[in-house]
C-alpha cells in the first residue's frame, strides 16, 4: 500500500494540489501571487476540520514566498506597545497564536508580530479570511528577524 493510499483520497489530492501550485508559481510573478492566493483559500477551507492537510499549504504558502534577503536593509526592532514575537514557538503553534491574537483585537487596534522567516504566506492566509478587514505594513525585513505590523481595520461609517 502506498503512502497515497493509507492517507486517503484528501491527502492524495492535497499533494496533488500542493505540486500543481508550486509549478504554476513556476511560471512568473503574477502566477506565483494566485499560487499563493490558491494556496491560501486551501488553507482556510481546510484549518479547522482538515487540520493535517491545511498544514500541506501553510507549508506550500512557505515554499512560494521564500525569497532572499538583503542584510543592509536588516534593522533594530521596532518598539510597539502591542508585540507578539512567535520566534520562540514551535513552527505548528505560531499560525494559531497569530490568528487568536488578531481575534482578540478591537477595531483599529494592532500588533506587532515578530517571526525568523518572512511571513508572507500569513499574508495569503489573512487575506483569505480577512478580506479587506486587516492592514499589513513590512516594519523590518530580514534576513533574520521580520516584524509586521497586523491592524484590524476601523469599521468604516
Amino acid at each position: 500500500m502506498t503512502a497515497s493510499e493509507s492517507d486517503g483520497p484528501l491527502a492524495a489530492l492535497d499533494r496533488l494540489f500542493v505540486r500543481a501550485l508550486l509549478a504554476l508559481a513556476a511560471a512568473g510573478d503574477a502566477q506565483r501571487r494566485l499560487a499563493c492566493t490558491l494556496a491560501a483559500s486551501a488553507w482556510s477551507a481546510l484549518r479547522r476540520s482538515h487540520p493535517r492537510e491545511a498544514e500541506r499549504f501553510n507549508g506550500a504558502l512557505h515554499s512560494l514566498t521564500r525569497v532572499q534577503h538583503d542584510p543592509s536593509k536588516e534593522e533594530s526592532l521596532v518598539s510597539q506597545p502591542k508585540v507578539l514575537d512567535v520566534r520562540a514557538l514551535i513552527p505548528m503553534d505560531r499560525h494559531r497564536q497569530i490568528f487568536e491574537t488578531y481575534e482578540r483585537l478591537m477595531p483599529g487596534e494592532r500588533f506587532v508580530l515578530v517571526n525568523d522567516h518572512d511571513p508572507k504566506p500569513l499574508y495569503y492566509q489573512f487575506e483569505a479570511e480577512h478580506t479587506g478587514q486587516f492592514s499589513w505594513k513590512y516594519l523590518q525585513q530580514g534576513p533574520t528577524t521580520w516584524q509586521v505590523e497586523i491592524g484590524r481595520v476601523a469599521a468604516q461609517s
